[in-house]
């Protein structure tokens, strides 16, 4: 018999998923972490490429030039190849500044990704507990139909001998209806939420095995991903601006170019005078510095740094609002506790006063109304319970996300 029943329920054990697995899964093969994980791929290779500009550049090139009217010494067609290597010398912090400047986008790119993932593990979370509260009203309410269902029977059974009206009858069926009118709402509201879920994990969802975090509170807390992404963000802009004042400075560069020639219809009297050059290699070394531009760079350098201000109030506040959530959180813990408390006292009291009740009931004792009341009371504290344990993963959850812990972690 056993194994009979662990065979049926088998297919309902592969299917189920625990909280762990869920936000593994989402934190890997979600879109949104994916697109995330490209932008910091392409701004790596970007760094890349921007220290690629201290070494020297190598060009190629060539050209042909054809004159139909040919002036005296000159050649009616020259064809020319070359090569060039040049290089920056000088440029006044310019290239330094930039690659710094990228760095620190790569890093806010980096802390970005990593704050998602985080905020992607606490909505999975606050999904997966309501998806589990809702389950449980639903339970409590199918638990209810059954009792519901028995005194329908058992009323009808009353009219057809004559010991019942119809209205005690239409009574119980209007209850009976009800309670089966909002099994539908949860159950609907429980796969609209599923449906939420596998959105974000990106795969089809079964049966939800319990899950329960790790029950420790510690006095500190980290800086949340996303205040260190726009710390990062405004480190990049200074960079910038740093990189848009190097152009008061300096910028010295050094070419050597080699190239060879070739002639035809060449002046016989040129030929004569001068023989054309037929390779030549020049060297050059250039210096460049901005005198007035009627303030351009200032200004723009001004509008970067007044950028970079803004993202510096907007850490200031973010900063609060962590440390103002941080404490709600720590609250919003010792809440659930006594919510747990009030709520599994309530579900004793109702749960006895309901047995008592119904027996009173079936014995004709107290009326239908009695019954009804201490059944529905029974019902709401049953799923009330059940709800504040899901509330204190939740609150746990939410403490752990604003502690700056990986909410993965924490998980038992």
């Amino acid at each position: 018999m056993k194994t009979k029943l662990l065979l049926l329920l088998l297919p309902a054990l592969l299917c189920a998923e625990n909280l762990h697995e869920l936000i593994k899964l989402a934190q890997e093969k979600n879109d949104i972490v994916l697109a995330k994980k490209y932008t910091q791929d392409a701004k790596a290779k970007s760094v890349a490429a921007q220290k690629s500009n201290y070494f020297p550049t190598v060009d190629l090139g060539g050209f042909y030039k054809r004159d139909d009217a040919v002036s005296p010494f000159q050649a009616g067609d020259v064809y020319s190849a070359y090569a060039k290597v040049a290089v920056d010398i000088y440029d006044g912090g310019r290239r330094a500044s930039q690659v710094d400047a990228k760095k620190a986008s790569l890093n806010a790119s980096s802390f970005d990704t990593a704050a998602f993932r985080k905020s992607l593990a606490l909505n999975i979370t606050k999904n997966f507990f309501a998806i589990k509260s809702l389950q449980a009203s639903l339970n409590a309410r199918e638990e209810a139909q059954k009792a519901l269902k028995a005194q329908l029977e058992r009323i009808k059974q009353f009219y057809d001998v004559k010991m019942a009206t119809l209205d005690d009858v239409e009574r119980v069926q209007s209850d009976f209806d009800t309670n089966l009118y909002n099994m539908q709402t949860i159950r609907f509201q429980i796969l609209s939420l599923k449906s939420q879920l596998e959105l974000k994990v990106g795969k089809k969802i079964g049966t939800l095995q319990n899950s329960s975090f790790k029950k420790q509170l510690e006095g500190d807390y980290a800086l949340l991903e996303t205040i260190k992404a726009v710390s990062a963000q405004k480190n990049a802009i200074e960079y910038n601006a740093n990189a848009v004042e190097s152009y008061y400075y300096p910028n010295i560069r050094l070419e050597d170019k080699y190239s060879l020639y070739s002639y035809d219809r060449l002046d016989p009297l040129a030929e004569k005078i001068a023989t054309p050059l037929d390779k030549q290699n020049v060297l050059l070394i250039s210096a460049n510095i901005r005198l007035f531009d009627f303030g351009s760079l200032a200004k723009t350098k001004e509008a970067l740094k007044l950028n970079a201000a803004a993202l510096a109030s907007q850490i200031e506040y973010q900063t609060k609002e962590q440390k103002m959530q941080y404490n709600l959180a720590l609250a919003r813990i010792q809440t659930a506790k006594l919510k747990i408390t009030s709520s599994k006292s309530a579900l004793n009291a109702a749960t006895s006063a309901f047995k008592t009740i119904e027996k009173k009931y079936n014995a004709g004792i107290v009326d239908y109304i009695v019954y009804l009341d201490a059944l529905t009371k029974k019902t709401s504290t049953k799923a009330l319970y059940e709800s504040s344990l899901n509330d204190l993963e939740v609150a746990y959850a939410i403490y752990y996300y604003y502690s700056g812990k990986n909410i993965l972690g924490e998980l038992q």
